[in-house]
């Protein structure tokens, strides 16, 4: 009976930083040994792996597209390499493979067909986040995208910063990077001036910003996030 391939979670940098400075070598080891993969993102997944390992012959390689324009029944084709005995790596296009990333559709379906998940270890920018800002790593909930209708964003802030008084639970979101300025000026208009806020952007690049302070301190101070990947955190507190 021929026995399965495994699917390594693969991950990948946060930006353009040298992939070694962030990534273990295991990662790499691996990178080595597979031409096979799931990715978020052709071109960047093709940068990432010739940046990993120079030698790596692009045209041996065999790419499939896993995005939100992806059907689900694609998923199946994706993982066949695996049903027959080869190893597969899967990839975000940026940190962590299955957080805040479609690739969670193709690890239930491999967990479903009996394949082995390997998850490598590699910068997370949530977990970085909350690891910086001091706040509460007993509790947190990551809440991807906030609306964008403007009262509908009004609202759910709202209710996230209940929420984090109510559970002593730290609050975790982002946004579009190219609205990440509008995000912040909409988060000094509608919260209290008590709660915190902790904004880290650009995380394990050279332009690393991390900082958390009262709504009513970040008012005295200007921070331009313009196109500057970045992850909110907002925890009121009694």
């Amino acid at each position: 009976m021929q026995s399965t391939g495994k699917l390594y979670l693969i991950p990948t940098t946060l930006g353009e930083s040298e992939p070694m400075d962030v990534l273990p070598h295991s990662v790499k080891r691996i990178i080595e040994q597979l031409d096979t993969y799931i990715t978020e993102n052709e071109k960047t997944a093709r940068k990432f792996i010739k940046s990993v390992v120079p030698e790596k012959i692009q045209a041996e390689l065999k790419l499939s597209t896993l995005n939100k324009h992806t059907q689900v029944s694609e998923h199946l084709e994706m993982i066949k390499p695996c049903l027959e005995g080869r190893h597969i790596g899967l990839m975000s296009e940026a940190g962590c493979p299955g957080v805040a990333d479609p690739g969670a559709a193709i690890v239930k379906l491999a967990h479903e067909k009996g394949i082995q998940v390997i998850p490598m270890v590699g910068p997370s920018s949530i977990l970085l986040a909350v690891m910086a800002s001091g706040m509460n790593g007993q509790s947190f909930a990551f809440n991807g995208y906030l609306p964008i209708d403007k009262s509908e964003k009004k609202s759910t802030l709202k209710q996230l910063e209940k929420l984090s008084l109510d559970k002593n639970q730290s609050q975790l979101f982002i946004e579009t990077p190219y609205r990440n300025n509008k995000m912040l000026e909409d988060l000094l208009q509608v919260l209290q001036p008590s709660t915190h806020l902790c904004i880290a952007a650009d995380i394990t690049l050279p332009t690393e910003f991390i900082r958390t302070m009262k709504i009513q301190e970040w008012k005295k101070m200007k921070v331009d996030l313009q196109n500057r990947p970045a992850i909110f955190i907002i925890h009121k507190l009694y």
